[in-house]
This record gives C-alpha cells, sequence and structure tokens, in this order.
C-alpha cells in the first residue's frame, strides 16, 4: 500500500513502507520537491507576534491522496501530496491571536464508517477534535459541536498526547495533564493521566483505564503508606499502537510521581514504566509488564509498542516489541504478554537515602542483548589524549558511579561525600519516543540511541515549612570537558536487531559528532555520533534517519546537526546524504503518488521556522 495512514506507518508503528522506487542504485539523485512552512501563513500574516515552535513533531498521514497534519500551533492542514500545497486548513473558534496560539503534536488519526463519513480526529491544547476528511469541518454531532473536553476532574487544563489512535469504533485517549508536575522535583497530588475511550461517532465517553489503581483495583497493593491518593503522575505522552484484529491497545506509560525519590510511595508502583495492553472496546487490562519497579531515574517506559511477527526457533510469533529509556527491547507475545524470551529478575544496587525503599530487583531481558550503552564505570570515560582521561578521571570522582539502576544519593558536603549519582542512560533515556521501527522482511528491529547521561543529587528538605517530601531532587546534566562528553562515544547510533534471533545484526555511529572541537583536531576519529532524537524510516532496501534538531534541552548546543542519511538497511553502510535546511525534529515517512515515491522530512529549530520538506527523484 502506498498509504501511511497512522503517524507510525500503521497502528502497529513500523515506521515502515515497502516502497522501493527509491534504492540504493538512485537515492543520490533525490531532489526537494516541494517545501512547505509549518504553519500556513493565513495564521502568521494576520498575526506577526505569533512564536509557533520550530519543534515540529508532525509526522504526516496519507489517506486516499491527501496528506493531513497537525501544525506548528496543533491545527490540522490537509494538502496535496503531489505538491504542499493548501487544500484545507482547520480554523480555530476565535480568530484572535488566543485562539490561533497552541502547540503541535505528533499525529493526526483517521477514521471511517466505510461510507461517506470520513474524519480526522486530533488533539488540540485541551481538547480531542473531530473533523471532516473532505472539508475540514468541525463534525456537529461529535461532543460539544465537533470536540471533547478532554480535562479530567480535579485538573485545571489537559493535552493530548503523541496522537489519538482508532480501533474499530473506539478512540483511544491517553495523555498528560498540564501543571501535572516536572518529572518529580517537589510536588505531589497531581491528577491522574488516565486512558480514555471515546465513542468515535459521539465522543461519548465509554471507558476509562487508572493507570494508577483506584482502592480494590488490580495493582493497587503495589502502591503503600497509603499514596494512591496523592501519585497521579504518570501517564503516556507518545505513541500507543493497536492491533484491530485482537482489538487491543497497546498503551506505554510513564514514571510515577516523584520519579528520584520514592519514600512516599512505598512499592513496585503499577502501572508506571509498565507497557499494557487494553481491550479497546471496555478498557479492561488484557496484560502487563512492568519494566523498572519503584523507578528512581524517570526511566520510562515511552517509545512506541511495535507490532510485528518474526520467527523465534521455527515458532512463527506475533509479537509486540517495547523499547525503554534503559536501553532494553523487550519483546512478548502481543496477545498474551509472554516474553519471547526470558526476563530474569536480578540482584540490583540499594538505596542509601533514608527512607527509600528501592526495589531489590529489576528485569533484564536475556535477549536481544541491550541496543545502547547502560552503566557508568572508569573504563567508559573520555581516553582520546592523556590530558582528557585526567580531566575525566577528577570529574568523575565527585560522584558516585556504578552499573545501571544505581540508585541517585544525597549531596553531601563532608568529608568523602559526593555530589550525587553519574548515571547512564540519565532521565533523557537511551531510548525515546523517536526508537525504533521495524521491517516485517527481515525481522529487524533499528533502534536509535543516544549517550547523555545524568547526575541524580537528592538533598535534604525536611527542615522547610512547605517541604512536600522528606527529599527533593535538584538534578543537573552531566558535566562535559569544555563541550565534549565525559562518556566515550559513540554518542549516537543506530543498533539494528535480528529479532528472529534475539542478536545484534549491525550497529553505527550516527553522524560525525564533535571531531572538529578544538581539543580533537588531529586526531584519526571515526565518527562519533550524534546525542539527539532523529526517527527511522524502513523502505524496501533503505534506512533513512536524520541527525536530530537543537529545539528541545538536555545536549549541549552542538549536539545536533541537520544531515539526513540513507543506510543499506541490511549493513548499515551510508549510501547517501544531504544536508537540510535545519535538524529533523519529527519522523519521516514516504508514499507514492501519481507513480512517485517522495519521502516528507519534518525539520525546525531555534532559528529556523518549522516546515515539511519533500524529497523525490527527478
Amino acid at each position: 500500500s502506498s498509504d501511511w495512514p497512522y503517524f507510525g506507518g500503521t497502528r502497529a508503528f513500523t515506521r515502515y513502507a515497502p516502497l522501493d522506487q527509491i534504492d540504493r542504485t538512485n537515492v543520490a539523485r533525490l531532489r526537494v520537491a516541494w517545501r512547505r512552512p509549518g504553519i500556513d501563513a493565513s495564521f502568521t500574516r494576520p498575526f506577526p507576534e505569533l512564536e509557533p515552535s520550530g519543534y515540529l513533531r508532525a509526522t504526516p498521514i496519507l489517506i486516499d491522496g491527501v496528506l493531513y497534519a497537525s501544525n506548528a500551533v496543533g491545527l490540522v492542514e490537509a494538502f496535496d501530496p503531489g505538491t504542499g500545497e493548501t487544500i484545507w486548513l482547520q480554523r480555530p473558534r476565535l480568530p484572535t491571536l488566543e485562539g490561533v496560539a497552541g502547540r503541535g503534536v505528533h499525529g493526526v488519526a483517521f477514521w471511517s464508517d466505510g461510507s461517506a463519513d470520513r474524519r480526522i480526529f486530533s488533539f488540540r491544547n485541551r481538547f480531542l477534535y473531530a473533523l471532516d476528511a473532505a472539508t475540514g469541518e468541525p463534525i456537529a454531532g461529535f461532543g460539544d459541536s465537533g470536540r471533547v473536553d478532554l480535562t479530567p476532574a480535579g485538573a485545571n487544563s489537559a493535552r493530548g498526547g503523541a496522537s489519538p489512535i482508532v480501533v474499530n469504533d473506539v478512540i483511544v485517549v491517553a495523555g498528560v495533564v498540564d501543571g501535572a508536575g516536572d518529572s518529580g522535583v517537589r510536588w505531589r497530588n497531581s491528577a491522574p493521566e488516565n486512558v480514555r475511550g471515546f465513542d468515535a461517532r459521539t465522543g461519548e465517553l465509554r471507558w476509562t483505564f487508572h493507570v494508577v489503581p483506584r482502592p480494590g483495583e488490580f495493582g493497587a497493593d503495589t502502591w503503600s503508606a497509603d499514596s494512591l491518593d496523592v501519585s497521579g503522575d504518570l501517564g503516556s505522552w507518545c505513541c500507543l499502537s493497536a492491533d484491530p484484529d485482537l482489538g487491543t491497545v497497546y498503551v506505554p506509560l510513564t514514571a510515577p510521581t516523584a520519579a528520584y525519590y520514592g519514600g512516599h510511595r512505598p512499592g513496585d508502583n503499577l502501572f508506571s514504566n509498565s507497557l499494557v495492553a487494553l481491550n479497546a472496546a471496555t478498557g479492561e487490562r488484557v496484560w502487563h509488564f512492568q519494566m523498572v519497579h519503584h523507578d528512581l531515574w524517570e526511566y520510562d517506559t515511552v517509545g512506541p509498542p511495535t507490532l510485528g511477527e518474526i520467527t523465534v526457533d521455527g515458532r512463527r510469533i506475533r509479537a509486540v516489541m517495547q523499547p525503554s529509556k534503559t536501553g532494553f527491547l523487550y519483546v512478548f507475545d502481543r496477545a498474551t504478554g509472554e516474553p519471547v524470551w526470558p526476563i530474569e529478575e536480578r540482584p540490583v544496587l540499594p538505596s542509601t537515602v533514608p527512607g527509600e525503599q528501592a526495589s531489590p530487583t529489576q528485569p533484564f531481558p536475556t535477549r536481544p542483548p541491550p541496543f545502547a550503552h547502560q552503566g557508568v564505570s572508569e573504563e567508559d570515560l573520555i581516553d582520546f589524549t592523556a590530558e582528557l582521561e585526567e580531566e575525566a578521571r577528577a570529574v568523575a570522582s565527585r560522584f558516585v558511579i556504578g552499573p545501571i539502576f544505581t540508585p541517585p544519593t544525597v549531596v553531601s558536603e563532608e568529608p568523602g561525600g559526593t555530589d550525587g549519582t553519574l548515571a547512564l542512560p540519565g532521565s533523557w533515556g537511551s531510548g525515546n519516543w523517536n526508537t525504533g521501527a521495524f521491517d516485517p522482511e527481515t525481522g529487524f528491529y533499528y533502534a536509535f540511541s543516544h549517550v547523555v547521561p545524568r547526575v541524580y543529587r537528592l538533598a535534604d528538605a525536611s527542615g522547610e515549612e512547605d517541604a512536600e517530601m522528606t527529599f527533593f531532587s535538584p538534578n543537573r546534566d552531566a558535566p562535559y570537558l569544555d563541550g565534549i562528553p565525559l562518556i566515550k562515544p559513540p554518542w549516537g547510533r543506530i543498533t539494528a536487531i535480528d529479532l528472529n534471533r534475539g542478536e545484534l545484526a549491525w550497529r553505527v555511529a550516527n553522524g560525525r559528532g564533535l571531531r572538529d572541537h578544538p581539543s580533537l583536531r588531529g586526531l584519526d576519529l571515526p565518527p562519533l555520533g550524534i546525542a539527539s532524537r532523529p526517527v527511522a524510516l524502513v523502505t524496501a532496501t533503505l534506512l533513512f534517519l536524520g541527525e536530530g534538531g537543537n529545539v528541545f534541552g538536555g545536549i549541549q548546543e552542538n549536539m545536533w546537526g541537520s544531515a539526513f542519511r540513507a543506510y543499506d538497511k541490511a549493513t548499515g553502510t551510508v549510501v547517501w546524504e544531504t544536508e537540510l535546511p535545519a535538524g529533523t525534529t519529527g519522523g519521516p515517512m514516504t508514499y507514492l503518488h501519481e507513480g512517485r515515491q517522495y519521502v516528507v522530512v519534518p525539520v525546525g529549530g531555534r532559528d529556523h521556522p518549522a516546515e515539511w520538506v519533500a524529497l523525490a527523484l527527478p
């Protein structure tokens, strides 16, 4: 099929298309076919003070010869796939600056009842919208004149997640409550970020799944000390997938309230850091698996659950593959939740923080191997020159270091005290919403990972009048050595995993990295990789991947790039690269239109307006 019906490719979220017009032999001839601004000029012209974000995450969908996408302020635009020209625009209810201002999301969803009723569903600010796919007009019989307010009870506002997903006649909505918190620094009592199902025809709420169980529900006993009532902040802010035949939607969930100190929430804390399979018609839990117990690192299960068929020891398995910020890829039978390979509970280091009750074990997949660097040791420190090695060891000596799941520590200025725990992965994770992609032809899963360590520091807050918990976490990014990361490269890489065997197939750095840094000049260095958030696209022969933009925090400003490459998907060899107008900010997609294959890439930056760039052969 040449359609791209969901922002992850299909609801299986493979980020794959079987197209082969663009291949190894001609990819070098790709040229820009059209460019479209991330927000139509009819919105920006009347409001020159409007400041749309350069972080355009929206991957367009293609339905019946029309591209649809959420623009830089969250309004849906429909445009021609051959020229990029406007077909229709979603109009805000208020033709004012306040009415136009908003934030974009990753994707939109399509639904049809098989007749002329064809709808585009989208998130914008706190609303779920239903639009006529032909005109962009609101569906009058859906909710309140075409929209449903998603603000849950107890919250001031809300915003949708990456995209709604439609399973049969149910729109499944997950997201984040605005103002819920800041990843667990010093707050409690945020509103729950529950998963909900709405009727695709009427917008009526059909069901609610409590991501933090209510008293008496399954999992409630994993929150001790009456912590259920104050632990609302966990949710699914990215990338749902679904199997319509099974009627199942797969929901990856984030870290719990106060992600770095959990003394007030003893227990494993379900359903934080879990993949949950739900019956899309009823919202009932089918199965779940928790990747991190009692999270202390903000190790969200945040990447897309990817569905595909693999063959293991002669047995055909309908699998779901779930990446984690930990750098592990967990693989399950998607109908039963049974791990394809054993996942072992292994002992991990205890916490030294008073009042903290860290989990004594964590789940470790036996296959496949991790797709990312895990833990920090002296051997991991940069050593390109004697001077850099000496400086790196001196910096690292101020911190607690150790294997993955080394807990945060309390800052101490006493003799022998430390400045916290230097951990890898950090709270940015190794894999994030951008990982990964799956090739159903070969059974290869492609995972992008980055090396962004984090310093986990806890400080005593017990003496403060408004202290909400005993400790709070003034965490910070890991130190750099004059702009050079403390940990050895590659700082960004793509890993191909053969899921028929549970083994790594190949692994290469993505991007040149900092080879031109003054301290590294004259050294014979390989590509060092870019520590950013690029998204892969897989086709019949190629793997497309950018370098990521400079529009989000957590990395040095020079840890991004505007290159866009095509790799041989079988070997990881770069067969082509070009420079785009700015760094990639969202997932690329591809389609055929009138016999011509296009690749569309969202780009943008702090100093470059958001836009979609379409590439095609001459």
